[in-house]
């Protein structure tokens, strides 16, 4: 059921000798070859950049020298994830690696945060540690399920209601001002 949405797609299909409903393993075998590609490297950034002028994004770093690589390779961004921390069990949480992560680079790229984002106090602290931008996953998924474009719209209103009533509770008035001074010490 994982995979319904691949083995639904016409170009998907199209690189199949059978359908996935004829042959399930030989699908599944063809979605691991496309999505868990072990031959990309950071190589291959260079043949991206000669495709796009659009900005590039690396997302799922975790670690400063994934970022300085990142910076070095001329991406305009990371994206610090963990990826929900459904990847990789028992993997830093994002959290944690962010802080360390903009201070290696946060000059020189765009960070966006994402993993466990669900309210504007989530924001706040991703953008205290150093985050130029919180990403929300399931949230908006949520809302989107339970009502549509308006459910959507609900859940970044909510989240942006609760970013500024933290940010007011901090003495804050705009998120230019929000430094790690906002959070506790450990």
């Amino acid at each position: 059921m994982g995979l319904g949405n691949y083995f639904q797609d016409p170009v998907f299909r199209a690189g199949l000798e059978r359908t996935p409903e004829e042959d399930v393993g030989a699908a599944t075998g063809h979605f691991l070859g496309i999505q868990a590609n072990p031959g990309l490297n950071w190589d291959d950034l260079a043949w991206l950049r000669e495709r796009t002028s659009l900005p590039i994004l690396i997302k799922g770093v975790q670690h400063v020298d994934d970022a300085r690589e990142a910076a070095r390779r001329g991406v305009d961004g990371i994206v610090v994830s963990n990826h929900g921390g459904r990847q990789v069990d028992g993997a830093i949480a994002s959290l944690d690696a962010l802080p360390q992560i903009a201070a290696a680079v946060g000059d020189e790229l765009a960070i966006l945060f994402d993993s466990g984002v669900r309210t504007g106090t989530d924001v706040l602290k991703a953008l205290a540690l150093g985050a130029d931008a919180a990403c929300l996953g399931r949230p908006y998924v949520w809302g989107l399920a339970l009502g549509g474009q308006a459910g959507v719209e609900a859940v970044l209103k909510m989240t942006l209601a609760e970013l500024d009533l933290t940010m007011a509770l901090c003495g804050l008035t705009r998120p230019a001002e929000i430094g790690p001074d906002c959070l506790a010490s450990p």
